[in-house]
């Protein structure tokens, strides 16, 4: 976890509107999130790898992965985060479904 992307997952759980129909209210989200954060590990970006991303908001999830040496990222924006400019072999960007499908395998 980075500064940037507790910032985000903030502001995500902060728009009510995204949450009309959850089963869970606001204060047990914010829960969910307080127990989410008490299991990530934090970690300190020391180096920007730019121009790396078309968009710029994403950027820190590639040095956030490769600050923590992580093997993959894990998200549904594909499409964005899987065009980078700066190839890093090591590091695997994946579907939810196809990270737990290498799972099983």
């Amino acid at each position: 976890m980075g500064a940037a992307l507790f910032a985000e997952y903030e502001d995500v759980l902060a728009r009510t509107a995204l949450f009309k129909r959850s089963r869970l209210s606001a204060s047990e989200r914010s829960e969910l999130f307080d127990i989410f954060i008490a299991h990530c590990e934090w970690t300190r970006i020391y180096f920007g790898w730019r121009p790396n991303l078309r968009d710029e908001a994403d950027n820190h999830l590639i040095e956030l992965a490769l600050a923590g040496g992580a093997t993959h990222i894990i998200t549904r924006n594909i499409r964005q985060v899987a065009k980078m400019e700066l190839k890093f072999p090591q590091l695997s960007v994946v579907t939810p479904e196809q990270f737990l499908k290498e799972q099983i395998e």
